[in-house]
This record gives C-alpha cells, structure tokens and sequence, in this order.
C-alpha cells in the first residue's frame, strides 16, 4: 500500500484538485524536478509520461523515476490508469469552485507540495492548468493538466513522502479503529442480555400513522433572514403531545433530501420541521455554478444556522395554539444534522467554537472538512450565545465537529447524542472526525453508530458527472442508499423515544445487539457501541499512537 502511494502522489494530489469540481502563459512545463535529502536532484520529463499514458512506452527517463519509486508492473499499468482517467465536470463551474474561498485554501495547500520551481506555492500554476484541462477536448486528467502547467514545478521529496506516509497510517488507522470498535461492540453484545428483536416491532418500518406536509416562508426580521421550512406531522394527532424534532441539511443541500427521515418520524407521531440555510444550501450552490455568487457558502453560517433552529422553535410556539391545537411539546426539542448541520446541531446543543484550538487544527492536510472548519476562523461575530436550553437531544451524521470545537468546546455537550459514522467517508473522515471525537463529548448518554460502505452523502442524490467519477473506480463497492439509511431511521427513533421523551419500551433497542440484527445477512454492516466503550476506544488511541507517533492526532 505504501508503495503505491508514494508511487501516484502527485496523481492523488491533482484527483483531489478535479473533484472540486485563467490564464496560462504560452511557455507550458517541460518537467517536474524532483528534490531529494541528497544534494542530486533528478527530473522527469512530461513529454515521457505523455509517452507512457500514450502508448505505455517508458523512456529512459521515466525508467529511472519507476526504479526510484520501487514501482510493479501492476503499479505501473495502475499509474498509466490514473494520468488518463477523465473526470467529468463543467469547466465553467469548476474555474468558480477553484475562485472560492475554499477553492482558494485548497490550491494553497496542495500549493506548498507542486510548487513552482524555485520552491513557490504553485496554486496559481495549478488552478490554470486544472481549468485549461477542462476546456481542453481531452478533459479533465492528470496527463491534460500536465501539458497545461504553466512552468517547470518542483517536488520535495522528502515533504511528499511524508505526507504520504501520513496518507497511509490514516488508511492504517482507519482499518484499525474498525476492528477495533467492532470488537468492542461485539464484547458489548456479550455483556448485554439476550434480546430475540424478531418479537419487537421492525422500527425500519414506517409508523402506522398517516403523514402530511406543508411548508412555511419564514421570515426573522431581527437579522433581515428569509427561508423556507417543510413541516411534517401526522394527520391524526396523538393523545399526548407530540414530539417535535428539527432537522438541519448538510452543506449544499437543502430539505427536500430529508423527505424520507422526515416522514419516518411523523409516522410514528412526531412533527418534524425541516428548514432550508440559505448561505449554505443547494441554492446557493447553484447561484456559484450561474456565477450569481462568489462563494460555496457564506462564513456567517456559522452563526445563521443555528438561529435558524432557535427561530423554527419560536415560529412553532408562536402558531401552536392556532395551527397544532397546541399539541406541541416545544421545551423538549430535538435536533438532527447532517455534515454542516452535524455542527449546526453541537453548537445549539452548547458545543462552544474553539478557536485557538481550530487555528492550529488548520496547519494540517489530511483532514478535508477543514477546508469548510477553518473558514470560522475569519468570523467577525465569536459568539458564544448560540445554544437553545430547549434543545434536549441531538442526533448527528457524519457531524463536522473536530477542529472547530476542539476537547474543550465538545465538553460543554452534556445532552444525549447519537453519532452517525461512515468508515468510507472521506470529506469528515471516520478517524478523524468521528473517533478522535466521540470521547470528548461530556455525557454519559452517547452513542456511536459506524456503517460500512458510508461515503458521506446518498449517492442517489448526487450529481450524475460525480456519481459516473465514482463508478469509475472498479475498486469501489457502495451498499444501496436504502440500506444505510434503515440503519438511521431505526437507530435514530429508538433514540429519540428513549431521550427525548423518556419511552423505557424503546430502550432494548439502544444497544449493539440491535445494530448487529440490522446487519444480520448485510454485506455492509452496522455496529454500535455505547459510552460503556468509551474508556476501551480511548485505550485503543493511545495504543495506535503509541505504535505510530508520527501521525498528528
């Protein structure tokens, strides 16, 4: 594995450049230069590579970069593979990604390893290549982008394989935090008593009662902010009062793909209301694409997003009398989020931005959410008054948490919470994201929930140019969207029965026994532990990192 990463370095660089999805001087590149810890330098030239990627052909040139890189003949047909893979996308809409302030961060940091010969950030160099790729009738590849740089860039090896290095034990670590909570989910089913779940009711299966929607233009005047909200609730109300949930979409999303955890929950009597985040939704991506707007969404989300939530409630207890019979039971809310909306929910719950520990966290490369994490980092407004008291469990997915809560800000989190994680995901990736966390939360009511085959996002509701990119790597096997998301629904009502409303019947379900019955007969499987593992995933860090003091944990 090693081999092979160090061997396409510059390949994962440039893929990761395209999947973000000018002007180009005359004089293109002629070679990369490659610095070692020796005083001798040595070259590659790119007319050798175009020759390769041609016809398979390896000049002397190349031959002696492949014998410098230990490189197989699978790992060499592998290499040509990947300097001709085409990445779709609108080289219009990707020259605005590569403009945007994430854009921007992203060149830079890949800047610092393709720098232009003389040793500066090659960003420039790079995001004219990438869109002159683009336009170009050959598309988007790591041989076109080659041909397109402007200069001769340079590489240090010494840098380059540290970061590839630090590539691979995230690989390693990833593997190993797997089994690891695998094996402390399945000595958690050893100690819990035997349950035969086949005599519960299914909680994949929607409720019995009948749902209906309706959506509200909502505006809060106080900060001059418009948005829509979809509101489902069941047709016939409940005897009691009826829970209410809110649920917060991730970055360029938006309501309506929460349709289906929405009407799951009202069919078992809950109103759940979905607000729209205009800033940081798909309409804003789409204004990025037209070129109405600059950017993929506005830094003040950090703050709008959570007052979204705060004002549904309010809207709710307003228009409860009059519109729900005042059914709604409004001083016990929950909040769902996905991604940005993972975040969304901890800050109202309480989670506290830390930004001293955020500014250090962004010095690193590994992590991807930190492109979106350390835009907090040029806030105007460092508020602390963002939670809601009436907030009383949260339920997350692939939640963006790490670097801008930090220990100390999650430790402010003393309410209940169910952590959704995805061991392929790699824009909050598992073992940075979701492991390294999950001790940090300060309550004793906490679960982690990881699912294999978890890529961050539904495929299903994905770009088709992306969707095909991915179909592109034979490698790659996903589980159908429907499955993870049983896993969701099931776990996520379960846990809302038991925390927000206190429905002892429900509590049997909270345990690992339950995700392994989900997965019984699954090639992707479910598995749950509870903060009776905590102290076993914390001893399981400090082990891996004993072995591997390199990584930054």
């Amino acid at each position: 594995m090693k081999t092979i990463i160090q061997f396409s370095l510059i390949s994962s660089i440039v893929g990761t450049l395209a999947a973000l999805g000018s002007f180009v001087p005359a004089q293109a590149a002629q070679t990369i230069n490659f610095i070692t810890s020796s005083p001798l330098k040595f070259s590659l030239s790119i007319s050798s590579l175009e020759t390769f990627a041609a016809d398979g052909t390896i000049d002397r040139s190349l031959a002696d970069y492949m014998r410098f890189a230990g490189a197989n003949e699978e790992e060499k047909e592998r290499f040509r593979e990947i300097l001709l893979r085409r990445a779709e996308i609108n080289p219009i809409v990707l020259s605005r990604l590569l403009r945007t302030e994430m854009g921007e961060d992203m060149l830079s940091r890949w800047g610092q390893h393709i720098a232009i010969q003389g040793g500066r950030n090659g960003k420039y160099a790079l995001r004219g290549a990438l869109i002159k790729s683009a336009f170009d009738d050959n598309g988007l590849s790591l041989i076109n982008v080659l041909r397109y740089l402007p200069t001769n860039i340079e590489i240090d090896l010494r840098r380059a394989l540290s970061l590839a290095n630090k590539v691979d034990l995230i690989i390693t670590a990833t593997n190993f935090f797997h089994d690891e909570i695998f094996q402390l989910a399945q000595q958690e089913v050893v100690n819990a008593s035997p349950i035969d779940f086949t005599k519960l009711p299914d909680l994949r299966l929607p409720g019995e009662l009948a749902v209906v929607k309706k959506r509200w233009e909502l505006k809060d005047s106080s900060r001059d902010r418009s948005f829509e909200v979809d509101l489902y609730q069941p047709k016939k109300w409940p005897a009691d009062q009826a829970p209410v949930v809110i649920i917060s979409h991730g970055l360029s999303s938006s309501p309506q793909h929460f349709a289906d955890y929405a009407e799951h929950l009202a069919s078992y009597g809950y109103l759940v209301a979905v607000p729209q985040h205009p800033g940081s939704d798909s309409q804003q991506l789409q204004a990025l694409k037209v070129g109405l707007s600059r950017q993929i969404f506005f830094t003040n989300e950090f703050v709008d997003r959570p007052q979204d939530i705060s004002y549904v409630i309010d809207e709710l207890e307003r228009r409860n009398k009059a519109d729900f019979a005042g059914k709604l039971r409004l001083n016990r809310v929950a909040v769902i989020g996905h991604s940005f909306g993972g975040y969304t929910a901890l800050a109202i719950s309480g989670a506290t931005i830390d930004f001293d520990y955020l500014k250090q966290e962004c010095e690193g490369y590994l992590n991807l959410s930190l492109l979106l994490q350390c835009r907090a980092l040029t806030l105007e407004l460092k508020t602390d008054n963002l939670k809601d008291k009436r907030i009383k469990a949260i339920g997350i997915t692939n939640p963006v948490k790490s670097a801008i809560f930090g220990p100390s800000g999650l430790a402010s989190v003393s309410l209940p919470v169910f952590v959704q994680a995805g061991v392929y995901d790699p824009l909050t990736p598992f073992v940075l994201e979701q492991v390294r966390p999950f001790p940090w939360l300060n309550t004793p009511n906490k679960y982690l929930s990881v699912r294999e085959g978890d890529i961050h996002v539904n495929i299903s509701q994905m770009d088709a140019g992306i969707v095909s990119l991915i179909d592109s790597f034979a490698y790659l096997s996903l589980p159908e969207p429907a499955l993870l998301t049983s896993y969701n629904q099931a776990f996520l009502l379960a846990f809302l029965e038991v925390h927000l409303l206190g429905n002892e019947n429900f509590r049997p379900y909270m345990q690992s026994a339950y995700a392994e019955y989900l997965s019984q007969g699954e090639e992707f499987k479910n598995f749950l532990i509870t903060n009776a593992s905590v102290k076993g995933l914390e001893e399981a860090i400090t082990r891996f990192l004993d072995q591997h003091p390199s990584l930054d944990f």
